[in-house]
């Protein structure tokens, strides 16, 4: 059969070339037998690395007698995102305000005898796990109830510190007098000059989005423009959330799910309304151990990666709780602990690593990238 010979690019050619002859002259050309009536695609060159006697892509072999290396070119890093907890990550609240809170509740409902120092209030926080409500069951049958309040009322009195305790703690978060953590500063303009994207997560906050909005304020504008923050309205208008919370997806599940299916730009969005069709479809009968807050949490995270445009595996979210934890490992995002004070003994065997701050020995974006890979 007659042969002709026709110069193109490197690329994962036909399974029908048996031999490659590379020009040492040129860096992009080689002569490459074809057969008549065969058409060769010229497409542009790839970034391959050739080894002797092995087969790459869609039959492509290269021959002992051949070899090609393109070293001017590194292989790129996986793609990262960072999710962001607020509380307890950027600003460790409960170390630097909860027991002031306390204190100033107390103040205010008149219960002087009441003042908790530091070692009390740590020890309070060990022997309840961190549970606010015993805390105070622990302290008041330590030192007593007051003496005008019926046992039946122990409940009731008990929200009203609790609430009155929130309100201060908001107040004295608001007042921007508390720092954020050492080192969280230098982390995000570390992954923003590495053109990491950066999301901060307020949907699922304890304390409102207006409280936490406030503790992200203390970056500064200059950094706040290079981030994005997540909060409840942002998650209802992602394609999952507009699934999961969105109208009329109960009352004909199948039609909608096939509708947001094909409205799906990308095979994410397509992944997570089989996901969720599935999930919706199950849960009724068989989930029992879900719960609306670790929905929300879920829902917050997928926003996350989907309005940072990256995969959810290749997102790491920072978290500082339990709930976070829980979500992360729900949707195999993996998940690294910043330790505060309200966590220091808590456990997080969902976590790939627990870090005690950020900076130095602890959290940097090099560091965050070396857990990733793990």
């Amino acid at each position: 059969m007659a042969m002709e010979t026709t110069s193109c690019s490197i690329l994962n050619t036909s399974r029908f070339c048996t031999n490659y002859h590379y020009n040492n002259n040129s860096s992009k050309l080689c002569n490459i037998p074809t057969i008549k009536h065969l058409q060769f695609p010229l497409l542009p060159l790839r970034n391959f690395n050739y080894r002797i006697g092995k087969s790459y892509g869609d039959g492509l072999f290269v021959n002992s007698s051949s070899s090609f290396s393109n070293t001017s070119q590194q292989t790129p890093s996986r793609q990262l995102a960072v999710l962001l907890e607020v509380e307890g990550v950027l600003m460790d609240v409960d170390r630097l305000g909860n027991r002031q809170s306390f204190n100033a509740a107390f103040r205010k409902l008149g219960l002087d005898c009441a003042n908790w120092s530091q070692p009390v209030y740590q020890d309070l926080v060990k022997k309840s796990i961190g549970d606010e409500e015993r805390m105070l069951v622990l302290f008041f049958n330590r030192i007593g109830w007051p003496t005008s309040l019926p046992t039946s009322e122990k409940g009731p009195f008990m929200k009203g510190v609790l609430r009155e305790k929130k309100i201060a703690l908001d107040e004295l978060v608001m007042s921007k007098t508390l720092p954020l953590r050492p080192g969280v500063e230098e982390f995000i303009d570390e992954a923003c000059e590495e053109g990491v994207p950066v999301v901060m997560l307020t949907g699922y906050c304890k304390s409102g989005e207006k409280q936490v909005r406030s503790i992200i304020e203390k970056l500064g504008n200059d950094k706040m423009a290079k981030i994005k923050i997540i909060g409840i309205d942002e998650v209802k208008r992602s394609s999952y959330g507009q699934i999961v919370f969105g109208e009329g997806v109960t009352s004909d599940l199948g039609e909608q799910l096939a509708k947001e299916a094909r409205k799906a730009v990308s095979a994410e969005e397509q992944r997570i309304a089989k996901e969720v069709a599935s999930m919706l479809k199950l849960t009724v009968d068989i989930d029992t151990t879900s719960s609306e807050g670790l929905q929300n949490v879920v829902a917050a995270l997928r926003a996350g990666a989907e309005y940072a445009n990256v995969p959810v595996d290749n997102c790491v979210l920072v978290s500082g709780s339990l709930p976070g934890v829980a979500g992360a490992e729900r949707i195999g995002m993996p998940c690294v602990v910043v330790r505060s004070s309200s966590t220091a003994r808590a456990e997080f065997p969902g976590a790939k690593a627990i870090m005690d701050g950020f900076g130095g020995a602890d959290l940097t974006i090099s560091r965050l990238r070396q857990i990733q890979g793990s």
